[in-house]
């Protein structure tokens, strides 16, 4: 198969996702696979890709909780080997390990982006102030899990069905909470996301409640797609912030 090489334009982007990568498939055959990577570039084996089928789905989710159970020293953690930035698509994101996972998503992951959408007007002061104050009871949530090993950055187009099996790509791999990729799946509407979640559940039975908190961890990729995609997306962040509010409050 032809290998597949990509030139981010994010200085240490390639290094980054290549680090990501490489954690990730310490876990699972089901990631792309790193050949060689420097500052400027990635290069991956390539995919023969064909349409997803309900039983690639069920495997994805299979292999998908087989790398979340090979856990991360912390919440906020980058990949191994690893101490920069990494990115969830053009943009940069801190990696830094944090004692509890409410404020690590808060402070790292959701306000950060959310802050920046404000100041591009892609996000109105209320919206702001109600995605602030959900942040401010999710810092206070105790940890129901241990850190997870996470692809960070999984909507559907990082999920690739190959013609031996689903592979995840393109990963913001970090130590988080394992209903994260799951929640960013449904954010775009992933094909085949029920088998995906029962693969899922067969091999990492989630906490009580995980379908209802979907909001919550959903809150990162809406945040960021407001700060760089507009106001549109600035409307479902504070949809899903009003939602994480009543399910907190």
């Amino acid at each position: 198969m032809p290998h597949f090489t990509k030139r981010p334009a994010q200085p240490q982007a390639a290094l980054a996702e290549a680090a990501g990568l490489r954690w990730l498939a310490e876990a699972s055959s089901a990631v792309a696979q790193v050949v060689s990577a420097d500052a400027e570039q990635i290069t991956t084996v390539g995919v023969e890709t064909q349409l997803p089928t309900p039983d690639a789905a069920f495997k994805a989710g299979e292999e998908l909780a087989r790398i979340h159970l090979a856990g991360a020293p912390a919440f906020g953690c980058p990949p191994a080997g690893w101490a920069g930035l990494n990115y969830i698509g053009t943009q940069g994101q801190a990696c830094l390990s944090t004692p509890t996972w409410g404020v690590f998503y808060s402070q790292q992951r959701v306000l950060p982006f959310a802050r920046r959408a404000r100041r591009r007007n892609h996000l109105t002061e209320h919206a702001l102030w109600v995605v602030e104050a959900a942040c401010d009871l999710i810092s206070e949530l105790p940890d129901d899990v241990p850190p997870a090993r996470i692809h960070g950055d999984l909507w559907f187009g990082n999920l690739l069905f190959g013609t031996d099996g689903p592979v995840f790509i393109d990963p913001a791999a970090h130590g988080g909470h394992p209903e994260t990729d799951l929640a960013m799946l449904d954010v775009f509407g992933a094909p085949y996301l029920d088998e995906i979640r029962e693969g899922y559940l067969s091999i990492n039975p989630l906490p009580d409640g995980w379908r209802e908190r979907t909001p919550m961890h959903q809150l990162h990729p809406l945040a960021v797609h407001a700060a760089s995609h507009g106001p549109s997306y600035g409307v479902e962040l504070l949809h899903a912030a009003k939602a994480t509010l009543k399910l907190l409050d």
